[in-house]
């Protein structure tokens, strides 16, 4: 059931994301991957506001990309986000596309764990509210 499940959505760049060459800068990718990534985790019922009523919060720890072709101005992108590992943290891959032509312009992952809230402990396993979210057992 878990294994495969993503979400997807479309974004179309603004003027306000390029650089002064035009293209997007690249610190705007991590706002683009955020976007589908909250998707994603809604699809579970367990976006941040879930978390944190969770008691937990889930800093992104890492985070790497890979560009491949410049986005610009006006261009729809198509940002897929998939659920990858959840067992001792959350791993997301993403896969940013041109939606009119599916050339692929970005990948990327983003690594978050979960941290109780109380101790500000990192936890070494997901917390059990995180399988339940995903329908399986810890």
């Amino acid at each position: 059931m878990t294994q495969g499940r993503h979400a997807e959505v479309v974004i179309e760049v603004p003027f306000h994301d390029l650089d002064p060459v035009g293209i997007v800068w690249h610190g705007h990718y991590a706002k683009y991957l955020e976007i589908a990534r909250c998707t994603l985790l809604q699809s579970f019922d367990y976006n941040y506001d879930r978390m944190l009523e969770s008691g937990y919060s889930w800093p992104v720890i890492d985070l790497h990309t890979r560009f491949v072709k410049p986005a610009v101005f006006a261009q729809r992108l198509r940002v897929r986000a998939t659920l990858e590992e959840w067992e001792y943290r959350l791993r997301i891959g993403y896969r940013i596309f041109d939606l009119a032509t599916g050339e692929r312009i970005c990948t990327a992952r983003t690594d978050q764990v979960a941290v109780d809230r109380k101790t500000g402990t990192m936890c070494l396993r997901s917390p059990a509210v995180l399988f339940e979210r995903l329908g399986l057992a810890p």
